[in-house]
């Protein structure tokens, strides 16, 4: 179901994630993993708990007010770059779903959200969101507000910041604030929700409207953001367990609350503030509560952590500990194959690193990130020749998978650095991606490196 009250985790929350392209995206991915591993189902009192900011007496509440702030719907910039590269002819060839082969409800936009459509959803979201009376030209209007019409902006957000569409995000996201105001609460409707309490927004749309500064270059307000909403759920957490609340009530906060320690770790590593980053990562290990799989992935995330620090001795340390758990499947043979060729990476040794990667990608063909991680060690060995084949070898495996940004980017600088002549390889990329009718979240100009002088 789509519009659950606040029900997490949702597909909405996978595609706020980045494209694999380092270790640290590795991190989101494990914590994703655990955070969606088996869903906790719990009361709605317990889902959308959440501390109401007191109301000064006398003084009128500021309510929040939302609009789409463009009118127009946004265009598909293959298409556009088709045209001017190929010609119209070709461009035609291109039939992009678009929001008007869609069911206009929720169904529809799962459907181009499942499809890579993501600048087709959002222009569904604009109308979805006109029919609750907060589209266009709606901004700074009287709204009244319904989970179904929160989890749609929490849609909105999630897709804008996918596609970097970052300025059209802060416009519209500043109306929230940080979804602290008494509107956004069941006790504000007590007509429509006489036995409802707490939150209608979702915990995940508190942890993206907190983390996005972090995309506007302002890290230190993002942390502070989410040390706020960290101690509101440590402070939960606790209320839960004192209370005798249950253990599927404790656990359910708990991974709220890892949930946004793991943001605070992204927020560090950005800051470069490195002892922070392990603090809070080695707080986590430190907890009793996890399974030897959950303690193999966060021993892994704090090796990788200890790399983007330069301590490789901690990271040869955390693997040491993740092998003694005795792990055996095939996710975690993967993991460890990755974890020794990024520590050979950070000594240098990229023939030995290129040993492990092949051994990952051998457990898992077709994973972009493990061949991005080849291809980069054998350009750093001399064998562009060997890095080209890589990528391109990669492709057709899954070509839905490989439409990562950054590994167009690579692959094209490589052209670039084989040949002055790099433009025609580059346009056989750009039909690629034309054919698989999906969205890349990077300017095509910029990905494809179409600007440059070769």
């Amino acid at each position: 179901k789509y519009f659950a009250s606040s029900s997490e985790p949702s597909i909405f929350d996978k595609i706020a994630s980045k494209p694999f392209t380092s270790s640290s995206s590795e991190e989101d991915s494990t914590f994703l993993r655990m955070a969606n591993k088996d869903p906790i189902a719990v009361a709605d009192e317990v889902r959308d708990l959440w501390e109401l900011t007191v109301q000064e007496p006398g003084i009128p509440p500021r309510l929040t007010m939302p609009g789409v702030v463009s009118v127009e719907d946004l265009s598909d910039p293959v298409k556009e770059t088709i045209t001017v590269a190929l010609g119209p002819e070709e461009a035609k060839k291109i039939v992009p779903l678009t929001c008007n082969d869609v069911t206009q409800d929720e169904r529809g936009l799962r459907r181009l959200i499942d499809e890579g459509c993501f600048r087709a959803a959002v222009n569904l979201t604009s109308r979805l969101l006109t029919m609750y009376g907060q589209g266009y030209g709606r901004l700074g209007q009287p709204a009244k507000h319904t989970p179904h019409s929160l989890q749609l902006w929490f849609t909105r957000f999630t897709l804008l910041v996918k596609l970097g569409l970052f300025e059209q995000c802060q416009m519209e996201s500043d109306a929230f604030g940080e979804l602290d105001r008494p509107d956004i609460f069941y006790e504000f409707y007590p007509e429509m929700y006489s036995n409802r309490r707490g939150s209608m927004a979702s915990f995940s749309f508190r942890i993206l409207l907190a983390e996005f500064p972090m995309y506007l270059g302002a890290p230190n307000i993002a942390l502070n953001r989410l040390t706020v909403i960290l101690n509101i759920c440590k402070k939960i957490e606790k209320l839960m367990d004192t209370t005798g609340a249950g253990i599927q009530t404790v656990k359910f906060w708990r991974r709220r609350r890892v949930r946004a320690q793991h943001s605070i770790i992204n927020c560090a590593l950005v800051l470069k503030n490195y002892n922070l980053a392990k603090h809070f990562i080695e707080s986590i290990i430190e907890e009793k509560c996890w399974s030897n799989e959950e303690l193999g992935s966060l021993n892994s995330v704090a090796g990788r952590i200890y790399l983007q620090c330069g301590d490789i001795l901690a990271a040869e340390k955390k693997l040491a500990s993740m092998k003694q758990l005795g792990l055996t499947s095939k996710l975690f043979q993967v993991q460890e194959c990755i974890d020794k060729g990024l520590i050979y990476v950070a000594q240098n040794n990229f023939e030995e690193a290129v040993k492990f990667f092949q051994k990952a990608a051998t457990l898992e063909p077709g994973n972009t990130m493990i061949a991005n991680n080849i291809a980069v060690c054998f350009l750093y060995l001399g064998r562009m020749k060997d890095a080209i084949a890589t990528y391109e070898n990669t492709m057709p495996a899954d070509l839905k998978q490989s439409i990562n940004e950054h590994f167009f980017i690579n692959l094209c600088t490589l052209y670039e650095l084989e040949s002055n002549f790099s433009r025609p390889k580059k346009l056989i990329q750009l039909q690629k991606l034309a054919k698989e009718k999906r969205d890349i979240c990077m300017s095509i100009e910029v990905c494809l490196k179409l600007n440059s002088s070769n």
